[in-house]
């Protein structure tokens, strides 16, 4: 039987053109205990969990140990055009002078998805807080958002083979860098900044990437944001002060030189993952919601929300909307657009949604080893 499965995931993987998977990155050194987070006692290490999309439902096919960290936006992991290689950041790590805190970490992990199974091939150092990652649709440049720090690591891949190439700075650790979503040319990144509230445009070049010096004001504290596979519009979720407020998703269009944020819809209490359907159609955002915070919070809510939004020209509107876990993080679809998975640190669960056009209906929920911290797959 284990043969057997390796030898589906193996066939999986090795066939690039074909396959079609999610990574969930689960963190297990936290808990969410009545709204305070804290660090569990002798935790199992974090895991990386491969899930096949080509399955009615999805099914996780592999699951390893790799460093990973539910702290900063659900971006934490990318995977190449190729399905090759998946990298994974680690933002926080236990305190090793107190088990009972978590310190800034600062590893990026190179995961082979190729061996049998998938495994870690290098640890590389990117920036105090290392948290949003990706990966441009060439497959040789990645670069990574580092949130206590205030600047973003360049690396370039060949192969399999990642290299450091620098960094850029765009402010001091107060800046709150979360994540850098690259545009389908591979020319522009778009960072979003929590710390002081800015989006800032990124040229590429190469390996040379420079703040052009242009900034965004998108609402308060811009987090997960992600750009559309024709690279005409991206998306921006504002997670706000955690106040109990109704917080905001932000529509930006590219087509326009300079870019500019043209609208901004109301979606509920602190949207942190937010995902555009292949055909940027759609956008998922994953609502908090309050599901976060104490039982007897006035702004507590005992469920998450996906929400769905549509983008029409230069238009966001709620569509649909669907209860979710608690402390709820990333979104990732099917390349057909008909199915979401969203990934829930409480239940240590990826739940699994079909989409018909006009309503939400779960279908699954598929177990994984730590709280889903964030789920991906590649842009392609």
């Amino acid at each position: 039987m284990r043969f057997m499965l390796l030898a589906t995931v193996f066939l999986l993987l090795a066939s690039p053109a074909f396959a079609q998977i999610a990574i969930s990155v689960n963190d297990n050194k936290v808990m969410l205990d009545n709204g305070t987070v804290k660090v569990v006692p002798n935790a199992p290490p974090d895991t990386l969990t491969v899930i096949d999309l080509r399955s009615t439902p999805p099914r996780v096919v592999s699951e390893i140990p790799v460093p990973g960290s539910v702290v900063g936006p659900p971006f934490s992991v990318a995977i190449t055009p190729d399905e090759g290689l998946a990298l994974a950041t680690a933002a926080m790590k236990v305190d090793p002078n107190d088990q009972t805190k978590q310190v800034a970490d600062n590893r990026l992990s190179v995961i082979d998805l190729r061996a049998n199974p998938p495994q870690v091939i290098a640890t590389l150092e990117a920036g105090k807080g290392a948290a949003g990652v990706s990966i441009n649709r060439q497959g040789n440049l990645a670069l990574v958002a580092n949130r206590s720090e205030g600047t973003v690591s360049i690396y370039t891949i060949h192969g399999r083979t990642v290299t450091p190439a620098g960094k850029v700075m765009l402010g001091d650790e107060k800046t709150g860098v979360s994540h850098a979503a690259i545009t389908p040319d591979g020319k522009m990144a778009l960072v979003s900044r929590d710390g002081d509230d800015r989006i800032s445009v990124l040229s590429i070049e190469g390996s040379k990437v420079e703040h052009t010096k242009r900034d965004l004001n998108a609402g308060l504290r811009p987090y997960g944001i992600d750009v559309s596979s024709r690279g005409d519009i991206a998306v921006v979720a504002n997670i706000g002060r955690g106040q109990g407020d109704a917080d905001t998703a932000s529509l930006i269009d590219l087509r326009v030189n300079p870019p500019r944020v043209v609208d901004t819809i109301t979606v509920g209490q602190t949207p942190e993952g937010i995902k555009l359907s292949p055909d940027g159609s759609l956008a998922a955002v994953i609502v908090m919601n309050g599901s976060n915070k104490p039982k007897d919070s006035p702004f507590f809510n005992d469920n998450g929300k996906l929400v769905l939004l549509r983008v029409s020209g230069s238009k966001l509107s709620k569509v649909a909307e669907a209860p979710i876990g608690h402390w709820s993080q990333g979104a990732a679809f099917s390349p057909d657009g008909r199915s979401i998975l969203v990934g829930n640190m409480v239940e240590k669960e990826v739940w699994v949604f079909d989409w018909d056009g006009s309503l939400l209906k779960e279908t699954a929920r598929l177990k994984v080893n730590g709280g889903s911290a964030a789920v991906r797959t590649a842009d392609k």
